[in-house]
């Protein structure tokens, strides 16, 4: 039986925003910047902006021209934050290892849970009606033996999605998929398939492990041969059995520039620090995940400390400086994530750190920033000046 869950929040952002203004609802949402932002890029848009071709990573510029009469909005970073919480506590209620990718999605690992939910099927409709019931919002579901697979069949049926693989139908269920449903292969990757010939995951099929990494490389064709056969074909941060939290960010192009590198991995911390404030956890474990666009491979890395992250400027450093000891200089990144590990019970003190007045000034600030945006949502933000430019 399946035993793996990947629950998709359904147009995240743009969903909040129609949940909050009801006059929205029914309307062409796009949240990521308003008309005449020239350099804003689509965040998210609603199902009704999507109907006029508009999408996630878009130039607002574009945008306006395709649905000229759509809500553009900025966002709102603290309430999306907060609807999150809302979500992943649902989930918690279902599974004892829910493991957050990212603000609107996360696994679920449901082994062992039939006594108290029932088959895995009726355990998914459960869990849509909950999130809706408790949240107003609408998730989309998918079920699988493995988390690759899991993820790709929850945008099967969007939006409010229910699909379920059958384990030992795997292979059969990829085989009668389009390459474009291989998750993790981009568009340049996507012409390329075409370029050869390949149409759907059937084609690549019919090719062996050997065969797929002479046209591709060694990690894309390795990746490939696992992927099309519906297989465990992607590593996710998190490890069976222990607590962890995690983020990631798919760019959709290569990132080159220092500096907009080290910004996505600053917007990383921020969310990692604020749900562990959120939580009843520490962690003495940072870990970082890198891919690069040239030919797919994925490396990763992770250090152990003797004290734990107790403040945003502690988890950015060390993320920090893990990243530039495994990062290629000069390679474009195509995908950049950051996970916390191991996660333990917060100890009353936290040892080694007694005497360390700054970093107990600092801890209660960042306390009192979450406390503040808790109460009124986007009333404060970390700029990136102080943190990471102001102290080389």
């Amino acid at each position: 039986m399946p035993c793996f869950m990947h629950a998709d929040l359904d147009a995240f952002f743009a969903s909040v925003e129609q949940l909050d203004h009801p006059e929205y609802r029914g309307k062409a949402v796009i949240v990521g910047g308003l008309p005449g932002d020239r350099r804003s890029v689509v965040s998210t848009a609603s199902y009704e902006a999507r109907a006029f071709g508009v999408h996630s990573a878009m130039p607002i510029v574009t945008a306006v021209k395709l649905c000229p009469g759509g809500i553009y909005l900025r966002g709102n970073l603290a309430r999306y934050r907060e609807k999150s919480r809302e979500v992943m506590d649902v989930f918690a209620g279902f599974s004892p290892d829910v493991q957050q990718l990212s603000v609107d999605e996360a696994f679920l690992d449901i082994g062992g849970t039939e006594k108290l939910f029932g088959p895995p099927g009726e355990l998914a409709q459960k869990l849509k009606t909950a999130v809706k019931e408790k949240t107003g919002l609408v998730v989309s579901v998918g079920l699988a033996s493995n988390k690759y697979l899991a993820k790709i069949v929850s945008g099967i049926q969007k939006p409010d999605g229910f699909f379920m693989v059958e384990e030992g139908k795997e292979e059969q269920f990829m085989a009668a998929q389009s390459v474009t449903k291989i998750w993790g292969a981009g568009p340049k990757t996507q012409d390329e398939l075409k370029k050869r010939g390949f149409k759907t995951c059937a084609d690549l099929q019919e090719l062996s492990q050997e065969m797929l990494v002479s046209l591709f490389g060694n990690a894309f064709g390795a990746f490939l041969y696992r992927a099309v056969r519906g297989q465990a074909a992607e590593t996710f941060d998190g490890e069976r059995g222990t607590r962890s939290m995690s983020a990631e960010r798919t760019f959709p192009h290569d990132l080159f520039d220092e500096f907009e590198i080290e910004t996505q991995l600053f917007n990383i911390s921020t969310e990692l620090m604020f749900r562990l404030l959120h939580s009843s956890y520490q962690s003495k474990t940072v870990t970082i995940k890198i891919r690069y666009g040239r030919d797919f491979s994925t490396t990763s890395a992770r250090e152990t400390f003797q004290t734990a992250v107790t403040t945003f400027n502690e988890l950015y450093d060390r993320l920090l400086a893990l990243f530039r000891r495994k990062y290629q200089t000069g390679c474009g990144l195509r995908l950049l994530g950051a996970g916390l590990g191991n996660l333990e019970e917060k100890d009353t003190l936290v040892q080694g750190d007694l005497f360390n007045e700054e970093s107990e000034k600092e801890r209660k600030l960042e306390k009192s920033v979450l406390a503040i945006n808790d109460k009124f949502p986007h009333a404060l933000q970390r700029g990136r000046f102080f943190l990471g430019d102001a102290r080389r």
